[in-house]
């Protein structure tokens, strides 16, 4: 009688759950304030790249305040530094897929945590006078990310504001780690 009960039981979650879902789709861009944190960085005196992202957005809704949100999106982060008097942006651009639990507090306001992979598809240092790569650019970033997300009620349009951070190393055997904050606008479609 007690696996009769626990099998209806999770029967009846299934169903409640798979009724709840809703699943819209939309687009976001916006600003990134990027830089590398770490031992080896701090002493290189590595400032922040500001850049942007673009990307596709999934919510699919689980309950009435919970969610989960996966991203498909294009970020350009890195640095810049001073090299003998020139300023010296490194390029490291990712492919990111974020993929955040989403919990609603308010009417519209959510906040939003979880783990993020970036897979490196631009690795150069950049200045006035030359472009090079830069060496040992590990391929995969693993990070997690935290913040908000507040969706106009009706319009489908929302706002973002996240900070993501390294577990990783940039580049092996250099004692630093990707930070980004993001901030986004952008549209859910239906």
């Amino acid at each position: 009688m007690k696996k009769l009960f626990t099998l209806l039981v999770v029967a009846f979650a299934f169903t409640y759950t798979t009724q709840a879902q809703e699943i819209k789709f939309g687009a976001k861009a916006g600003l990134n304030l990027a830089s590398i944190n770490g031992d080896d960085a701090d002493d290189s005196n590595f400032d922040g790249r500001t850049s942007f992202h673009i990307g596709a957005v999934a919510n699919i809704g689980i309950g009435e305040f919970f969610a989960v949100q996966p991203e498909v999106v294009y970020s350009a982060q890195g640095f810049t530094a001073d090299e003998d008097g020139e300023e010296v942006t490194g390029k490291l651009d990712y492919i990111n897929v974020p993929v955040l639990a989403d919990f609603t507090i308010a009417d519209g306001l959510s906040l939003q945590g979880g783990p993020q992979f970036g897979f490196n598809i631009t690795s150069e240092a950049e200045s006035d006078s030359r472009t090079e790569d830069i060496d040992d650019v590990e391929s995969v970033d693993v990070a997690a990310g935290i913040g908000a997300q507040y969706k106009l009620p009706a319009l489908g349009l929302f706002f973002q504001a996240r900070y993501v951070i390294g577990f990783n190393d940039v580049v092996s055997d250099f004692d630093g780690k990707n930070a980004n904050i993001s901030l986004s606008a952008g549209w859910f479609f239906n």
